[in-house]
């Protein structure tokens, strides 16, 4: 059975250091959305890639090469900058720098145009932040609207994703690796049925590789050059240009508690994750254990 997510009417008065990162870029509307729901629980502070860097994962700009920073003082509101980087490392050079000396209390990465649900949180720049800042210990959500749109309807977010936030920091546990994946459908307010605790969905893409054609791009609003490409595509001879645009395929064996299925309905679905992928029950029944002689 599918559990209801309790948001409870918290009345606990907020002054907290708030660190923001998206993968969609800083120029990007939902991080711009974020700030201004954010701003109202504390000071916030903004760190988001130059451009584009949606399935990053937790990736980070390793390499020896070189990482652009820059401070963009005309954003707001908040302190905002922008790393020529992965949403990952965009956190690390905020802990690096702006929060060398005290962590910030919670880290938010979103609002990612587009599902977080499902499989695609294996593959999330999105969630790759929101999974450095846990493996930092802080408390880190990661926020996603199902919508590529980059004028998206971000009302349903606006209204219910503060009572959220502050169920999530009434209920915080403290366990050190956790961070949460909260989805929105991507639908108005208006058509919200509620809030729900979700399970990751399972399933897979299949039919992932189609020929690169920027009108595909173009049918829900973004062009090449959101991306950090070029409109013309620079081909060497014998290279054939393919985009991943796949077939999301589910699995048979979700239940209704799957975040996918809960969008589908017209939930908002919010999933516990953890850093530690150990799974305990089969460590324990391996039987590898051995010495050798030395």
């Amino acid at each position: 059975l599918c559990m209801v997510f309790l948001v409870k009417s918290v009345t606990i008065s907020f002054n907290m250091n708030i660190l923001l990162t998206n993968d969609d870029g800083y120029r990007a509307k939902g991080i711009h959305v974020l700030a201004e729901i954010m701003s109202s629980f504390g000071d916030v502070t903004v760190i988001a890639p130059k451009k584009h860097q949606s399935g990053m994962g937790m990736a980070v700009s390793l390499g020896f090469r070189q990482v652009a920073y820059k401070e963009l003082p005309e954003e707001g509101p908040g302190t905002w900058s922008y790393l020529d980087a992965t949403p990952a490392s965009c956190i690390k050079y905020g802990l690096n720098f702006q929060f060398l000396e005290h962590k910030p209390d919670v880290i938010v990465s979103g609002i990612n145009h587009g599902s977080n649900a499902a499989s695609a949180s294996c593959y999330s720049g999105t969630l790759g932040a929101a999974r450095e800042g846990a493996l930092n210990g802080i408390l880190s959500i990661g926020l996603s609207l199902d919508s590529l749109n980059p004028d998206a309807d971000f009302s349903a977010v606006r209204k219910y994703f503060p009572e959220i936030f502050r169920n999530l920091l009434a209920t915080d546990p403290k366990k050190p690796g956790l961070y949460y994946n909260v989805n929105f459908p991507g639908i108005p307010a208006d058509r919200i049925k509620g809030v729900r605790r979700a399970c990751q969905g399972k399933g897979i893409w299949v039919r992932e590789f189609r020929e690169w054609d920027p009108e595909r791009l173009r049918h829900h609003g973004i062009t090449p050059e959101m991306l950090g490409q070029s409109s013309e595509a620079m081909v060497e001879p014998g290279e054939k240009l393919y985009m991943m645009v796949g077939d999301f395929q589910d699995d048979p064996t979700n239940t209704g508690q799957a975040d996918h299925h809960l969008m589908a309905e017209g939930y908002i679905a919010v999933c516990p994750c953890m850093i530690d992928s150990t799974d305990y029950e089969i460590n324990e029944q391996l039987e590898i254990d051995r010495n050798f002689a030395q």
